[in-house]
């Protein structure tokens, strides 16, 4: 008999993976949009079921015979759905990017004998799996990520169209940004420190600007006191920064025209990670870079698919068993248990989310 998960949201990265795990599993997508069930049951073998999620009832009954739950909903949404589908005993895989600590549903998650993994997307999630690895084989010093996914065309004044939750977007752009500097906790104001950042990617050169933002979240925690130097950074285009700035003075906030795939749609995802330590007492230095684009068969956008491969190759692991710990699992427990990381890079490579790795850098 096939397990049984149910994929709570239908939005672009909720279809993702719906559609990836109907291959092998009885898959059930809930959402309050009838329209974006019908889009997704049109062309992939999925259940669908139109659910009320901000109702805990309602998402109760969603998942009330489900082997696995995956949560994809808006960060607004998240923490009280994680917890709702914790206190329902169902394992768990959530991309939802909630502001709330989701180690304060540690005990619970223990008490009723969950796994439930949190951040598993491609930024939280990538980064954290290759640390959660690397951690075992070397001394890291410093760490530093930095992403964006973006348009070529630079859309309107902003230069930019969310590539995922509009919403989320905008939180990136309030919370205050925390990273570790020799040890310490350092809290900066979202989009500051800014930097521009040369990209030599799929035939094409951008000049970037990157600045602060608070994407290290469960990293503070799981390497404290083992990675004295942590940062991480988000990627627009020049003048993004100087524009979401003059809007927040106007004190509204941002809610972009278009939120929608286009036929010409010519996003792309590009990540860059710095690894610098010592292995073996040898000064190391690693640097990943990722960049996908939109996938023009299937009209999956870059952010969504590997957001979307990043979750659902963590799902094949709780579902198989190869990763079961009780407790919120945040992607560095993932990467360092003992085969997951390496099976979710895989994972990522055979849908066409692939990093060149390139030369080291120690100066």
């Amino acid at each position: 008999m096939q397990e049984k998960v149910v994929v709570l949201g239908a939005g672009r990265v909720g279809k993702v993976i719906a559609a990836d795990l109907s291959g092998e599993f009885e898959v059930t997508s809930s959402d309050i949009s009838q329209n974006a069930l019908d889009s997704l049951a049109s062309r992939y073998r999925v259940r669908t079921r139109v659910t009320d999620l901000g109702n805990s009832q309602a998402v109760g009954d969603a998942i009330g015979d489900a082997d696995l739950v995956v949560s994809a909903v808006p960060g607004f949404m998240g923490f009280n759905t994680l917890k709702t589908i914790i206190e329902h005993g169902k394992n768990v895989v959530d991309i939802s990017f909630f502001a709330e600590d989701a180690f304060e549903l540690n005990e619970l998650a223990a008490r009723r004998h969950v796994t439930a993994a949190v951040d598993c997307g491609v930024g939280p999630g990538i980064p954290d799996y290759l640390v959660g690895l690397l951690a075992g084989q070397m001394q890291i010093e410093d760490l530093e990520f930095m992403i964006g996914g973006l348009h070529f065309s630079r859309t309107g004044p902003e230069q930019y169209l969310p590539t995922f939750s509009p919403s989320d977007v905008w939180e990136e752009y309030t919370r205050p940004a925390r990273y570790v500097k020799d040890g310490k906790l350092i809290t900066m104001p979202p989009l500051s420190e800014p930097e521009l950042v040369e990209f030599r990617v799929g035939g094409h050169e951008l000049t970037l600007e990157a600045f602060n933002t608070d994407g290290l979240r469960t990293l503070i925690a799981t390497m404290d006191g083992r990675i004295p130097n942590m940062k991480e950074k988000t990627l627009r285009f020049p003048g993004h920064i100087a524009w979401i700035q003059e809007l927040q003075a106007t004190g509204r906030p941002w809610t972009p025209d278009r939120w929608t795939p286009a036929d010409d749609e010519d996003e792309f995802t590009l990540m860059r990670i710095n690894i610098r330590g010592f292995e073996n007492g040898e000064p190391k230095g690693i640097s990943y870079t990722l960049f996908a684009t939109c996938d023009q068969e299937t009209r999956m956008s870059s952010m969504s698919r590997s957001t979307g491969y990043s979750c659902t190759g963590v799902a094949r692991c709780v579902l198989d068993g190869s990763y079961k710990r009780p407790g919120i699992s945040p992607p560095s427990y993932i990467g360092q248990a003992p085969g997951c990381a390496e099976r979710i890079f895989s994972h990522l490579r055979a849908r066409g989310i692939r990093f060149g790795r390139d030369k080291e850098r120690l100066h």
